[in-house]
């Protein structure tokens, strides 16, 4: 069974930077690297929202748009891990960090989520 581990969350100033880490186990770098692997967030009282994802083919890219240019999502595939360097943080991006694992077989999608790790962005 994948498992996701997030960490690298923690308390930031406003403008600060952070970087979180979510590894994957139980999973060969080779199936990892046929992945597509996203960050969700979830701030108190709100739904949990897109933030970005990097897919199995070329590493392609995708952000919200609140987070483009500010955000950043990479991959090391060899080390089964993605990454989310966060820059410019905002009070707003207070939030749970969630990644998730998601792959296809014919005729049905999986995903699999991590426990989420907490930003919390305050002067």
């Amino acid at each position: 069974q994948v498992q996701l581990v997030e960490s690298g969350g923690g308390l930031v100033q406003p403008g600060g930077s952070l970087r979180l880490s979510c590894a994957t186990s139980a999973v060969s770098a080779f199936t990892f690297s046929r992945y597509t692997m996203s960050w969700y967030r979830q701030a108190p009282g709100k739904e949990r929202e897109f933030v970005a994802a990097i897919t199995s083919a070329v590493d392609s890219t995708n952000y919200a748009d609140s987070m483009r240019g500010r955000f950043t999502i990479s991959r090391d595939n060899a080390k089964k891990t993605i990454y989310l360097q966060m820059n410019s943080l905002k009070p707003e991006d207070t939030a749970v960090y969630y990644c998730k694992a998601a792959w296809t077989v014919p005729g049905r999608v999986y995903d699999v989520w991590g426990q989420g790790t907490q930003v919390t962005v305050s002067s």
